[in-house]
């Protein structure tokens, strides 16, 4: 399997750059043929989307997945698709939404493998009704240096099933995956907009949608304090058309953006904008799903708004009993005059997903984006690690490239049990810091 050095590699945050050897092989039987003889260290990646360094690894080799993307099989009575796991969201929309059909659960980004889904165990804003991805998922054939090729489920691999989904790729290399879609009258959606003052008027507004919308989300104007936001919810429209999404426009940053062009006054002025933009209007339109769902993915290398230094995501979860943790974190960060242009809350429902280091659990979820100012954004962001353990919360580590491994062993209690499963040739950065 050829492989070669290639400078720059960074994840979606960009603040992590090196040289790093990628294979980008076309068909499994690269994949299969090179584990057979080589001990080599190695680390499955897809699209390069995740915040951290959870898809970058100092000495091992990045295997790119994304050149395995074919269907393998389907079958339309019991909507199950079995597909490599280099196929993307973005693909498996534009293919089977004419047709009625969805992926139980999709993140913010259409640009997401099968295998980067299942090893991050991503959520949507339809937890309350499907939970995490790995709720969908049927099974997955995974290539290990122990024991070769797995083909796991449920019920033949139960532990290692458990491991893999939200494993981020320290289980095997995932090869394909089988997952259950769902079914959809069309491809538009009911949109309901509700603003609110503070935090109490999104708590009131989620708890009276969680039974009523099957998608909700909330913008919340992180430089001030209280909680002032935006309530998003909808629903699938019965009546409308199937038609796929566009194929992603030309629109797309250029250049990073000026470091001093990101401030509290610059800041202030866009979360006020966008407030107005939201509020002003008709409240209660029809959309099709893919600004709904992923609104910046209309954007190319959306990630360089924050500069040339890159960017931190912080996303957190917080138990249902905790509503005053999310309050002190908006708090601390308002107070902080740090921010983000988008920051999201979100309420995660009851269901479970299958995965040993899921990051959903109920309660209530928060996501920002800091640029990165060195040590000052650390300090910061230590200071919300505080709050979320004091909590009970965790951090995703599919966003966080700094979560230290007191804070991943407080908020992840199977950690040591997902540990005994982890291929001993898999690594990555992330891995390497959170087990030492």
């Amino acid at each position: 399997m050829f492989s070669q050095a290639e400078p720059g590699i960074s994840s979606w945050g960009r603040i992590i750059r090196r040289e790093h050897e990628i294979a980008h092989p076309r068909f499994a039987e690269e994949v299969r043929a090179w584990a057979r003889d080589s001990k080599q260290a190695r680390l499955a990646i897809g699209l390069r989307r995740s915040y951290g360094d959870s898809g970058l690894s100092a000495d091992a080799l990045l295997i790119d997945m994304s050149g395995l993307d074919r269907i393998i099989s389907f079958d339309p009575h019991t909507r199950i698709l079995r597909a490599e796991a280099g196929f993307s969201l973005d693909e498996l929309m534009r293919l089977f939404a004419p047709r009625g059909l969805f992926p139980s659960t999709c993140p913010g980004t259409r640009f997401v493998t099968l295998g980067g889904a299942v090893a991050n165990d991503v959520h949507g804003k339809n937890h309350y009704s499907a939970g995490t991805f790995g709720c969908s998922v049927r099974g997955f054939t995974l290539l290990r240096s122990d024991r070769g090729l797995i083909e796991v489920t449920p019920e033949s691999e139960p532990e290692l099933f458990a491991a893999t989904i939200g494993g981020l790729g320290l289980t095997g290399i995932i090869l394909d995956v089988s997952i259950e879609l769902t079914a959809i009258p069309s491809s538009e959606m009911d949109v309901e907009i509700t603003p609110f003052s503070d935090l109490n008027g999104f708590f009131d507004i989620a708890a009276a949608s969680e039974d009523r919308f099957e998608h909700t989300v909330a913008w919340i104007d992180c430089t001030v304090a209280g909680g002032k936001g935006v309530f998003q919810r909808a629903n699938w429209a019965a009546d409308g058309a199937r038609n796929p999404h566009k194929p992603p426009g030309l629109a797309r940053l250029p250049i990073d953006a000026p470091n001093f062009a990101l401030n509290p006054l610059t800041l202030k002025a866009f979360n006020t904008l966008y407030y107005t933009a939201q509020t002003t209007g008709d409240r209660s339109k029809r959309l099709h799903y893919a600004p709904v769902l992923h609104p910046l993915d209309s954007i190319h290398d959306w990630n360089r708004l924050y500069g040339g230094r890159g960017f931190y995501q912080y996303q957190c979860a917080v138990p249902a009993s905790a509503r005053e943790a999310v309050r002190d974190l908006l708090d601390w960060i308002a107070r902080s005059g740090e921010g983000s242009f988008l920051a999201v809350l979100k309420s995660f429902g009851p269901k479970q997903s299958p995965g040993l280091l899921s990051f959903p659990m109920e309660g209530y979820t928060l996501a920002l984006d800091f640029p990165n100012r060195g040590e000052r954004t650390l300090r910061l962001l230590d200071e919300l690690d505080a709050i979320v353990r004091r909590a009970h919360g965790r951090l995703y580590p599919a966003k966080d490239g700094r979560i230290s491994r007191a804070m991943m062993q407080a908020g992840y209690s199977e950690l040591d049990r997902f540990a005994a499963s982890v291929d001993a040739l898999c690594r990555s950065d992330f891995w390497t810091r959170v087990s030492t």
